[in-house]
């Protein structure tokens, strides 16, 4: 198959014929010291000083006041969900335009995702679009929310941040807020990302984030969970770590858990990562530019929106 026009300029303006990712994961000596230093300490798994660190980190960048350290972002959204009361056969509001993890997450709750269209120059869910159909589809019963059609309580809205691209999210807490429905942002893509000075996944009751091979930064996999409440913070690990209420010997569960907690080999990879972000931005906007000079003939990059700091 011969490559569009577009991908053709592309690899010219790299002189490469080869497959051209989306990002490419860079490490250097850090994370090779740290990684080590993990693997020397013999704490590779769910418990360790990289773990912590890790959660510290991600709690000051997002200027949150908690972060827990999950095996993925899919997993962080389906915790968070949980956090706020989502139950089996409610209905949970998302966007059209998302990944796949996004709807799996309500699912595993035994809820029903609703996908609402998105806005043009943020690509995230449209705070319009969303108003219009709560209008039009919802009402408040005993300062809840429900579907006047299927009767289903509409227990939550997931926005996700597409591209990192933050989502009008001033108006979307202000109709969430209106209806009753709890917020959870899916800033998987949105790490380094802020609008009004408020970071991506700071927004919401909390946020998720994913640190896939296709991050901005990645430990290989993982994701987590960000919120200023500490509360969700420490209840998102208690379930995580299995609900294993804390004993010297003996192992008792006292509600359903999940094994979900990131290893701390993995912590060890994200925390170098993490020590390099801003670097790591830096070097993807002179990218954007780049691209936004030498492909003007082809087509006209989306600009940034009003008011946000972007990852690129």
């Amino acid at each position: 198959m011969n490559p569009t026009p577009l991908i053709k300029t592309i690899r010219e303006i790299y002189q490469t014929k080869e497959f051209i990712p989306l990002h490419e994961p860079r490490f250097d000596q850090r994370e090779e010291e740290l990684v080590l230093d993990c693997i020397k300490s013999t704490f590779v798994s769910s418990v360790g000083a990289y773990v912590n660190r890790v959660e510290g980190q991600l709690a000051s960048l997002t200027n949150t006041t908690k972060a827990t350290a999950l095996v993925n972002g899919t997993a962080a959204i389906q915790v968070s969900l949980r956090l706020v009361g989502v139950e089996a056969g409610d209905e949970v509001i998302s966007q059209a335009l998302t990944f796949v993890a996004t709807a799996n997450a309500i699912s595993y709750l035994g809820a029903h995702p609703v996908f609402i269209d998105v806005d043009l120059n943020t690509m995230g869910l449209s705070p319009s679009a969303l108003e219009e159909w709560l209008t039009n589809e919802a009402e408040i019963r005993d300062d809840a929310c429900y579907n006047k059609k299927t009767n289903r309580r509409i227990s939550a809205c997931v926005p996700m941040h597409t591209f990192g691209f933050m989502c009008d999210m001033p108006e979307l807490v202000r109709v969430c807020k209106a209806w009753n429905i709890p917020l959870i942002e899916d800033a998987a893509e949105a790490l380094g990302s802020s609008l009004e000075g408020t970071a991506a996944g700071a927004w919401g009751e909390m946020g998720t984030l994913s640190f896939n091979g296709n991050k901005i930064v990645t430990a290989g996999g993982g994701g987590a969970i960000v919120a200023q409440n500490a509360n969700y913070a420490e209840r998102a690990k208690y379930l995580t770590t299995t609900a294993k209420v804390p004993n010297p010997y003996e192992y008792v569960h006292d509600e359903l858990g999940y094994n979900y907690r990131m290893p701390n080999l993995n912590a060890a990879l994200l925390s170098a990562q993490l020590e390099k972000l801003p670097t790591f931005i830096a070097e993807k906007k002179k990218v954007f530019n780049f691209y936004k000079s030498e492909l003007s003939e082809l087509f006209n990059l989306v600009n940034v929106p009003d008011k946000q700091d972007w990852n690129y």
